[in-house]
């Protein structure tokens, strides 16, 4: 069984959830991973953990990509230690953990270098490089 790992250094800012989404999404393209409805789910995923990380972490932040034997985890480490929790809902946010919690099997946090790393293992899809990894298209899920 081979292991596939990538790790970003996120540029902080406004643009960084962008950013991750992008290189996240041509990372999982490049490892075989196809079906458009999965990729856009990881996609949100790293959304939501990287702008918790830039909103509430400190220090530089790094996203990492695990894949072994087909199963993806998502890490986002930070600067601080203070670990992610549920809040109300509001005008500026509060629903990314609910997002994490609905699209991902398991989530969790554990320190890392005087901070935290978040991570999220994403539901299973097989890759295959060459009829995708569920054969389907958003279009024929219609």
């Amino acid at each position: 069984m081979s292991a596939l790992t990538a790790r970003f250094d996120v540029p902080l800012g406004t643009t960084a959830p962008r950013s991750a989404r992008h290189a996240v999404t041509a990372v999982l393209q490049g490892w075989g991973y196809r079906d458009e409805i999965w990729l856009d789910r990881a996609a949100v995923v790293v959304s939501e953990l990287v702008t918790n990380a830039v909103r509430h972490g400190g220090g530089c932040v790094e996203l990492s990509l695990e894949c072994y034997d087909g199963e993806v985890t998502i890490f986002v480490a930070d600067g601080s230690s203070v670990v992610p929790r549920r809040r109300e809902p509001d005008a500026t946010g509060g629903r990314g953990l609910e997002l994490i919690d609905a699209m991902t099997i398991r989530w969790g946090v554990r320190d890392h270098e005087g901070g935290k790393q978040v991570w999220a293992e994403l539901p299973h899809c097989l890759a295959d490089a060459t009829t995708g990894s569920s054969g389907r298209t958003r279009e024929e899920d219609r």
